[in-house]
Order: structure tokens, then C-alpha cells, then sequence
């Protein structure tokens, strides 16, 4: 039992490295997420089915990066009043209803936020290239709000960057991407961007997955008396509770998604049904008849279920008989399911993901200035070559100067199994988390393995470079002395590398994320356990014992 007490450092680190082991090598060891996680479209990223569970970046298996600033304007020290976190006020309404009216934008496209604090001033966002900073200003002075023009700026805030980068990492997941990631980043001029990455797929195949915003609506379409065709919202995507998979209409040309409303939002949904006239039928067969004009809405005839993808009409159709009938004697909110019929399956898949994402993308993205980077898989193959090279290369080196510094296998093959098992943790932490490695990470790991074995020399010297360690407690105070250093350095490290996760440096976040994580690792794990194993090297049982 003693023996269990005093190498419970040395059980830890075997164990954490078998079950690294397995999380690297065994298929589906690793965490998967989003509903379509494990299906691998055509294109997508295969590397997890090779040798190991890693997912890699475009930098070591080829795909694309997209660049692109976010469309917006912010008026900021707008006068709103303060609320709690997350409440929406009727001031901020009243603004956002205003400005739609003033600017000619969509709802969506306007966002007033007021602060959270007290003493502080709110923002107003508008999400459209045709609104200026003076329109703007202007607009909010003619609510009454003290505005000049210098306090409004091209951009958006970080709350709706933040969401953006939230709603496409969904995206990328609901599109079952392997190894996608999705970060914000502002330039030094204050523009900002967000920055896509997809391991395996073209520019084309990317730019189709983010270039929608997702704004999902279907509508109860209609010809009133005045001749004009008329469009009522029936369904908004807060409606919604289930989404189906894109697939081809039974027995059809087209291809539909099915919807699911919310059980709460039933009977608002039944409401905007009746005053549209979609359960009452008007052909023979108790269906309903729909002839939509696109080019020219208003000579549109009959009666619609209409559904709009950011604005564009994907589809308008008229209603079967049996829908009709469970329109009209309410029993539709037993099943209050029904299908968004489209012409192509991207329509319907990009509606799917969409719904699937949740929110909708706050803000657009421009595409038409975005800076986009494309890598081939043979190139890529070639870096990840020549990584696996540096990394034997470091490993070697490393072992060669621990060996000629100590002269004693006893103390430099523990040093260096001790050191390549802390690699062996971090690679496992990082298939884990499904986190894709670039060039970045790979100088990551050559660092860890630097000062990996840095420290375990500090270790070595403090105990065997002095005179003689003749029992427990003088082993025991020398390792402590040694891991204060050890423990300042680590502490050094974390905090010069903390700013590069949070400041959007692109390549270097990566770069100090694996830094960070194999400094702890290192100081909680991998460090005690080589002073256990040190301890056993040096003193004999009834040695330790004292």
C-alpha cells in the first residue's frame, strides 16, 4: 500500500498516457460534435480515417481560408438607458422600429443594445453596406438622441462578432466539416473580420456553407381585393423546434426539408394560417391552387405557402388536401409538422443548415473584399512530412546533449521517455478536443519538448550535482527547491503567452494555446512523476523510507 502511495505520480502519468494511447489510435475514441458530426460528405476532411484520430488544418492537409469583413455600423454613446444583462427594453425597440423605418433596412439588419451598467451609454448597429455613418447619426438625432457623427464607426461590436463566429462554428458542425474552425479578428485600423478555415474543401465549397446569413421565413401568400398580392410572416425561426435532413420529394423532382413548430407557437402559427386563407381551398379537390410570379409578385394568383432564404423566395407552393384539412379542423397540433418544398438540394440543404445553426447570422459578410487562401493536398502532405522530420530531428538532438551531460542511461532515457510522454498527453489532449493542427502547433510541440527537458535537467542537477543524497528528506527538500524554479517558469510562460489566445493573432494564438496547455501539463503531471522516478533511481528502499 506504501509502495501505491508513494508512486501514485509515476501510475498517473502510465495511465493518462495508455488512455492517450487510445484516444489517438482507436476509431471513434475521440469527442465528436454537432447532430451530423460523424458523416463525411464528399470532400470533407478524412484525415481521421489514417493511423491516428488527429484532425489537421489546412497548412498540413490542404482546403481553404476565407477573410472576410463583417458589414456594419456602429453609432456608439448612444444615450440608452441601462438594463439588466440580456434584457431588451422598449427603448431599445422603439429605436430599432424607428431606424427601419428612417434607413429603409430590414428588422434584422438593426440592432440597439442598451448597457448593462449604470453611468454607460448603448450602441445602435446597422448591418447593411447602403447606410452611412452620417445617415445614421442623422437618423438618431431625429429621435432625439445626442449623436454627432464622430461618434459613429464602420464595424461592429464585439458582442455581435462573438455571435457571428458562434453561428458559423455551427454551421461548419451541422455541415458535418471535420477540422473546420472559425475565429474574429480586427485589423489595425479597427476593421473587422472573421477568419474561416476548412480542411478539405475548395473556396467554392466553403463560400457556399457561409456565405448565407441563414435568415429563414416562410409566409402566407395571397391576392387581395386591390389587385395587389399580399405576404403575411407566418413562421419566424424562434418558432421551430425540429429540424428533418434535406432530402429528395418522394416520388418528386424537387427536394424538401420538414418543420416542426414549437408546441407554444401552435396556435400564433394556426392564426397566421387562417388570415391568410390557408385552410380554406380553392380548387375541387379541397387543395389549395398557387401560381407565384417571382419576377412580378403582384400578378401572382391563388394562395401560397411561400419560403424566403435571406430574402429570396426559394419557394412558393400551394397546399395539399390533407394538410388543408389539418389546417382547418386544428387537429394540425397533434403533428404541427409540415415541408419547405425546394427546386434544388442546395436550396434545401443551405435551408437546412440554416434552421439547423439556430440564429441567424447577425451581420453579412463581404465576400467581394475578402481575402481567401487555397493550399493543394499534395503540398500540404509534403508539410506534414517534413514536420514529422523536425519533430525526430528536435527529439534526437535532445536526447543526444541529455546523454552526453549526464553520461548515465539511468538518469537521460528517464528524462527522455518522461519528455516525449508529455507530448504524448498533449497530442492526445488535442485529438480529444478535435483541435486542428497547423505549422503553428507543430513549433508548439518543439517547444514543449524545449522546456520539457529544460526543467527536467533543473530537476537532475539539484538533486545529483551537489553532494550525496542520503535519504527521503533531503531528496524531498532538493525537488521542492528545484520545482519553485520550475513553477516560476511555467508561471513566466502562461502569463507572456495568455495574450496571444484572446488577441485574434491568427497562427500564434494556436501557436501559445498548445504552449500553455503542455507548460501545465508538464508542471502538474510529467514533472512530479520524473521526481518519483528520480527518487527510486538514486535511493534504495529503507533510503526513501526516511
Amino acid at each position: 500500500m506504501s509502495g501505491l502511495r508513494d508512486n501514485w505520480r509515476i501510475i498517473l502519468l502510465v495511465v493518462l498516457a495508455l488512455g492517450s494511447t487510445v484516444t489517438l489510435l482507436v476509431p471513434g475514441a475521440t469527442v465528436a460534435t454537432g447532430d451530423n458530426a460523424t458523416a463525411q460528405p464528399d470532400g470533407a476532411n478524412a484525415s481521421a480515417a489514417g493511423i491516428t484520430n488527429l484532425q489537421y488544418g489546412i497548412q498540413l492537409d490542404g482546403g481553404s481560408r476565407i477573410r472576410a469583413p463583417i458589414v456594419g455600423t456602429t453609432a456608439e454613446n448612444v444615450g440608452i438607458q441601462p438594463v439588466g444583462a440580456g434584457d431588451e427594453t422598449n427603448e431599445t425597440i422603439a429605436i430599432e422600429d424607428e431606424l427601419v423605418s428612417q434607413l429603409g433596412v430590414d428588422p434584422v439588419d438593426v440592432n440597439a443594445r442598451a448597457p448593462n451598467e449604470p453611468n454607460a451609454d448603448g450602441t445602435v448597429e446597422v448591418y447593411s453596406e447602403n447606410v452611412t455613418q452620417a445617415e445614421l447619426a442623422a437618423a438618431l438625432q431625429e429621435q432625439g438622441y445626442d449623436v454627432s457623427e464622430s461618434d459613429v464607426r464602420d464595424g461592429v461590436t464585439r458582442a455581435t462578432r462573438d455571435e457571428m463566429v458562434e453561428v458559423i462554428d455551427e454551421k461548419l458542425s451541422q455541415s458535418a466539416l471535420s477540422g473546420g474552425s472559425v475565429q474574429s479578428a480586427q485589423s489595425a485600423t479597427g476593421q473587422n473580420f472573421v477568419v474561416i478555415e476548412a480542411p478539405g474543401r475548395d473556396i467554392d465549397e466553403l463560400r457556399s456553407i457561409v456565405a448565407s446569413r441563414g435568415i429563414v421565413r416562410v409566409y402566407g401568400g395571397y391576392a387581395a381585393d386591390n389587385g395587389t398580392f399580399v405576404r403575411q410572416q407566418i413562421v419566424s425561426r424562434e418558432d421551430i423546434d425540429g429540424i428533418g435532413n434535406a432530402r429528395k420529394v418522394d416520388g418528386g423532382q424537387g427536394y424538401q426539408v420538414s418543420v416542426t413548430i414549437r408546441d407554444d407557437a401552435v396556435d400564433q402559427f394556426l392564426e397566421g394560417v387562417r388570415a391568410t386563407g390557408l385552410d380554406e381551398p380553392n380548387t375541387a379537390r379541397g387543395a389549395i391552387s398557387c401560381e407565384y410570379n417571382a419576377e412580378k409578385p403582384n400578378q401572382s394568383s391563388g394562395k401560397c405557402l411561400i419560403a424566403s432564404l435571406n430574402n429570396e423566395v426559394v419557394t412558393a407552393k400551394g397546399v395539399s388536401q390533407g394538410l388543408v384539412g389539418l389546417f382547418a379542423d386544428g387537429s394540425f397540433a397533434n403533428d404541427p409538422t409540415f415541408v419547405i418544398e425546394t427546386n434544388t438540394r442546395e436550396e434545401a440543404r443551405n435551408i437546412e443548415l440554416s434552421l439547423k445553426a439556430g440564429q441567424p447570422l447577425p451581420a453579412p459578410l463581404d465576400f467581394q473584399n475578402a481575402q481567401t487562401t487555397s493550399l493543394e493536398p499534395a503540398l500540404a502532405d509534403q508539410f506534414k512530412t517534413n514536420s514529422l522530420i523536425t519533430g525526430i530531428i528536435a527529439v534526437l538532438a535532445v536526447s543526444i546533449a541529455v546523454y552526453l551531460r549526464y553520461g548515465d542511461p539511468r538518469v537521460a532515457v528517464p528524462m527522455i521517455v518522461t519528455a516525449l510522454s508529455e507530448v504524448l498527453l498533449l497530442l492526445g489532449f488535442v485529438s480529444v478536443i478535435q483541435f486542428p493542427l497547423d505549422l503553428s502547433h507543430i513549433a508548439g510541440f518543439i517547444a514543449v519538448i524545449g522546456t520539457g527537458v529544460d526543467d527536467l535537467i533543473i530537476i537532475a542537477d539539484e538533486i545529483l550535482q551537489r553532494e550525496g543524497v542520503a535519504t527521503g528528506r533531503v531528496f524531498q527538500n532538493r525537488f521542492r527547491k528545484a520545482f519553485w524554479v520550475i513553477g516560476a517558469a511555467a508561471a513566466t510562460t502562461i502569463i507572456a503567452m495568455s495574450p496571444l489566445t484572446v488577441l485574434g493573432l491568427g497562427d500564434l494564438t494556436g501557436f501559445a494555446i498548445i504552449t500553455i496547455v503542455g507548460v501545465l501539463i508538464g508542471v502538474l503531471i510529467t514533472r512530479p512523476a520524473y521526481g518519483d522516478i528520480l527518487r527510486r533511481l538514486v535511493l534504495d528502499e529503507e533510503e526513501r523510507s526516511e
